[in-house]
């Protein structure tokens, strides 16, 4: 039975003395072992956070800004003689003239993209102008300006990002020197359809 005993105790003392020595597995603090570290806490070695890069496409926006330009003439020229109101028919001929000379600057950059820019109004955008084309009155002016306070808030997203993160240095151009009158247009937007929703 001592024999036993003794045993027991020599068993237990090699291994506290092997949990001791560095190098073995475990890692219990204070052992002298070196931790498992799990990624994302502290003193883990995770890395260099890299930042998130943010890409135009570039194809799209010319696409995009091409399609809205025609369809913004057109519909400009709706407003102009259709508006009920001074201040509609004013602001449609200002986007008309607007939207064409921006569609002439377009095609002149777009080259750098080897993106070639459409010349017609796109099936969603006909809809719309036909839809917009059988109203008249109030109904028309108050449908117009709603319509465009979305299509210039549009534009504003699309040619800021353009502005900031584009690859192109001309395109990157035509969007910076676009954005006030952008921005402009989507104020008189704004003003115009608050006043014909408050129209009797």
């Amino acid at each position: 039975m001592w024999q036993k005993y003794w045993l027991t105790v020599l068993f237990t003392c090699a291994t506290l003395a092997v949990a001791q020595m560095p190098g073995s597995p475990g890692g219990a603090p204070g052992s002298g072992f070196p931790q498992q570290q799990t990624p994302g806490m502290p003193g883990a070695n995770n890395g260099p956070m890299q930042p998130m890069e943010h890409h135009v496409d570039e194809g799209r926006f010319i696409r995009d800004a091409a399609a809205g330009s025609l369809a913004g003439v057109e519909l400009g020229k709706l407003a102009a003689q259709k508006g009920s109101s001074e201040a509609v028919r004013q602001f449609g001929q200002k986007l008309a003239d607007q939207q064409s000379k921006m569609n002439e600057e377009l095609k002149a950059v777009a080259g750098q993209a080897s993106v070639k820019v459409p010349d017609t109004v796109d099936s969603r955008r006909r809809s719309r102008i036909d839809k917009l084309s059988k109203l008249s009155g109030a109904a028309f002016d108050k449908e117009y300006a709603k319509e465009q306070v979305k299509d210039q808030q549009q534009g504003v997203d699309a040619f800021q990002d353009e502005a900031e993160y584009g690859r192109t240095q001309g395109l990157k151009d035509f969007a910076n020197k676009n954005l006030p009158d952008l921005r402009q247009s989507l104020d008189t937007a704004k003003a115009l359809k608050k006043e014909t929703e408050t129209r009797d």
